[in-house]
């Protein structure tokens, strides 16, 4: 016998309430609808459904399972207890516990003193288990303000929302090199020019394409059609957006690799941030987690074919990242994005959009929240990014005036911008930068570009992969290259502008093209069956159907009257074509009965006699019966006979 056939026979050894346990931890199995035992049998074995069964698993089950499939044919408890050296009552007690829930899940079953392992399990481990794995401590919990969580997560869920918006504006006016995935060397510039570190540009890369805000295209990673729409909503929209992505992240946190440039991969890692935001969420809003490698470990031995301890460390540090998880607790962000209503409480996330910035005597720049478009434009046209904001130097303001700024001009749009004016130390500087400026350079040209447009002419000079021109303005309209003509119109059209190759009196002229734009892809499918799920009452009354159809019915058999009458209209509905089954039936109770009856019998083609009989036989055809009044014997042929009709009083 197999061990399909094996389950089949103990799933019918059970009672309602046992087969609903096993149905509603194997809601893949149940969501079939399978019609019979057998049926529920052939579902259980699937490979999707036993892999889900064993993902769900702890650490002891999976090393009592393991060691079930190891021994064959020789597993029983015994056995078990002793190849897992389970001597101590405790470890009695936990092996006990495995046993019960892998019977619940119907992986493994107890039959004729041995234990049955289901059809289709494969070993987990490929070293065998010396002894049950013991189950972590506890995390301790200690009581917090609940707003203590929501005000720390302030800070870095603004930086991450800052982060992906430099990181879509970047792809926007620079070519970022990508296919399927983003390499390192790519990874590792890109964190150099957002000042970052490659964890955290890994990240923004993920939920940049995640949320369909970057798409690869023709080798390039570039903005999507709906990445304008999420650039000019409000900083709550944008958090709002970035949360949601998160839990969708597929890739392995904290794997070295490139960033994923796929909305989609095969690997299992947003089960491990979800696993993870659920764990913390199942706090009170008042409690937290004292130490967090203590969620790492209990994590690990719960669902460890989920959560690995480097992924899991990784996965906490993300949502830190984004505001879901703040001082060992689940924000109100995070419990929103499980729950719903992500949009309702991100507002309390980020600050309102900035649109001025403190200029310090420092000659640093600081913005109180996230800066606005237009301010990070003019920060910087004249400063460095540095750590916490901007910072200004001789070199920063030399760049700006390299590019066609006047002093005052460049004095004038810092202090449009300024929340508390220009400082002094600041505009010494850009004028001491200006007076060394020389107003005669010799600069050598390999060629020129023209614009009639200069605010184009100053964004190309502006350009960060356009340096290698070596770009030195002219005029108004003209810009000197350091670069041949052929390679000047490579960069220029690489940035995303489109140059002639040459005008009339030999210059190359550009214009600004409109920016690139592409559809993102589709959103993949989510998985599971077409099915809905049933409840928990189909459920019930699904295992309930199961082991009513499986029951053994007691088998019914006729009185032998019954049984005759029944033989004695089919034999008379045969040899009768013309009479109706009603009449017919009349006839066979009448012969069984020895009950009279009116029959017309046919007299010629169109004529007919009556007859009051008491039918006594019956065979080959004929009708034997008693004729009222005098009682005389008649034989009467069935197919002549064209109606019967009851009588009284005979």
């Amino acid at each position: 016998m197999g061990r399909k056939t094996a389950l089949a026979g103990w799933l019918r050894e059970l009672d309602a309430v046992e087969l609903r346990d096993i149905l509603a931890l194997r809601k893949d199995a149940a969501d079939r609808r399978p019609h019979s035992l057998r049926a529920l049998a052939d579902e259980l074995t699937t490979t999707a459904s036993l892999r889900a069964a064993v993902d769900g698993l702890d650490q002891a089950c999976r090393d009592v399972l393991d060691t079930v499939l190891r021994l064959g044919d020789e597993a029983g408890v015994e056995a078990l207890a002793e190849r897992l050296r389970c001597n101590g009552k405790a470890s009695r007690a936990e092996l006990k516990r495995a046993l019960g829930q892998l019977r619940a899940r119907a992986l493994v079953w107890p039959a004729a003193g041995r234990l049955v392992s289901s059809p289709g399990l494969r070993l987990l481990e490929e070293e065998p288990p010396r002894r049950i794995t013991p189950a972590p401590r506890t995390p301790r919990r200690a009581p917090q303000n609940r707003g203590f969580a929501d005000r720390a997560a302030i800070t870095p869920a603004t930086s991450t929302v800052d982060g992906v918006t430099r990181l879509v504006d970047l792809c926007d006016v620079e070519q970022v090199t990508c296919r399927a995935v983003l390499g390192l060397r790519e990874l590792r510039r890109l964190a150099g020019v957002l000042r970052s570190d490659e964890g955290r540009t890994r990240l923004w890369v993920g939920l940049a394409v995640e949320a369909r805000l970057l798409a690869v295209d023709d080798g390039r990673l570039v903005p999507t059609v709906g990445a304008d729409a999420w650039r000019a909503a409000s900083p709550a929209e944008r958090l709002t957006a970035l949360a949601r992505a998160w839990p969708r992240l597929t890739w392995t946190p904290g794997k070295q690799r490139p960033a994923s440039a796929e909305a989609s991969s095969s690997d299992s890692g947003d089960r491990t941030r979800r696993g993870l935001l659920e764990g913390y969420a199942r706090l009170d809003e008042d409690e937290a987690f004292e130490h967090r490698h203590e969620v790492v470990a209990e994590l690990v031995w719960t669902r460890p074919a989920v959560h690995g301890r480097a992924a899991t460390e990784a996965a906490l540090v993300e949502a830190e990242s984004v505001g879901l998880v703040a001082l060992g607790a689940a924000t109100a962000l995070g419990r929103a994005v499980l729950a719903g209503g992500v949009d309702e409480v991100a507002g309390r996330f980020v600050p309102p959009e900035a649109v001025t910035a403190h200029l310090r005597p420092d000659l640093t720049a600081v913005v109180a929240g996230l800066p606005s478009r237009e301010l990070s434009g003019v920060l910087e046209l004249a400063a460095d990014g540095a750590a916490g904001g901007w910072r200004f130097s001789g070199a920063s303001v030399r760049r700006a005036l390299d590019a066609g700024h006047e002093p005052d001009a460049l004095l004038a749009r810092l202090a449009s911008v300024a929340e508390h004016g220009v400082p002094p130390t600041l505009a010494h500087l850009v004028r001491e930068v200006a007076r060394q400026h020389g107003r005669i350079t010799v600069t050598p040209v390999a060629c020129c570009v023209r614009t009639e447009d200069p605010v184009l002419l100053g964004e190309i000079a502006a350009h960060p992969s356009l340096a290698p021109l070596s770009l030195q303005p002219l005029g108004p309209t003209v810009l000197a290259s350091a670069k041949p003509a052929a390679e000047t119109l490579a960069l220029l059209r690489a940035a995303g502008y489109a140059p002639t190759t040459a005008a009339v009196d030999g210059m190359a002229v550009v214009e600004r093209v409109p920016r690139r734009r592409v559809e993102p892809p589709p959103v993949r499918a989510a998985t599971g069956g077409w099915r809905t799920p049933l409840t928990g009452h189909e459920v019930a009354k699904l295992a309930a159907a199961l082991v009513e159809r499986e029951r053994p019915r007691p088998r019914f058999v006729l009185p032998p009257v019954e049984s005759q009458r029944i033989g004695t209209v089919r034999l008379l509905r045969d040899q009768s074509l013309v009479l109706p089954d009603s009449e017919v039936v009349l006839l066979a109770d009448a012969l069984v009965s020895r009950t009279s009856v009116e029959i017309a019998v046919a007299n010629g083609p169109r004529s007919t006699v009556k007859h009051v009989i008491t039918p006594v036989d019956h065979a080959a055809g004929n009708l034997k019966a008693n004729c009222a009044p005098r009682g005389e014997h008649r034989e009467f042929l069935v197919s002549r006979i064209r109606s019967v009709r009851a009588v009284t009083g005979v």
